[in-house]
């Protein structure tokens, strides 16, 4: 695969994932794959909570944020999850992103209350997670793995002793 082919793949990758971030200029191939690069950095470097720590943090006033769609989160999510959708629709065609999601967040939490953002797998509520944080919310963690992660923890529980 040539260097051209690469950037190509990569603004792909990247527009898929960020819609709404990426100037279509092919001049700007460069550009986008650099930006792509240090976003990822910084989709690595997001504050995370492990699965296991989830529920003691929501019994201690930490919120879950699940930001799939409401459908799957109509179908199944965590007991006292709030559904705040992050993408308003995802289709092979493509991912529509929420214009309203930070809005609609705010609307919801303030700014310093302690949010455990989650999606099924952790991607995209990374990308929901690194949104807030831009936004100036403060206290706002990716759920490592999400949902899937949330209910394989859930199975591993010990079962509670009946007295």
């Amino acid at each position: 695969m040539t260097r051209t082919q690469q950037h190509r793949k990569l603004d792909k990758a990247f527009q898929r994932s960020h819609p709404f971030q990426v100037n279509r200029d092919t001049t700007s191939s460069s550009m986008a794959s650099a930006a792509m690069s240090s976003n990822k950095k910084e989709l690595e470097a997001l504050p995370i909570v492990d699965a296991g720590e989830v529920r003691e943090l929501m019994s201690s006033g930490h919120h879950y944020l699940d930001v799939r769609l409401g459908k799957d989160f109509d179908k199944a999510h965590a007991d006292g999850a709030r559904n705040i959708s992050y993408y308003l629709s995802v289709t092979p065609s493509g991912k529509e992103k929420n214009p309203h999601f930070v809005d609609e967040v705010a609307s919801l939490f303030g700014k310093d209350e302690h949010l455990i953002v989650a999606c099924n797998t952790g991607v995209r509520s990374r990308l929901a997670t690194k949104d807030l944080l831009d936004a100036g919310f403060k206290n706002v963690r990716n759920l490592k793995g999400g949902y899937q992660s949330f209910l394989r923890s859930e199975s591993q529980q010990p079962a509670a002793h009946q007295q």
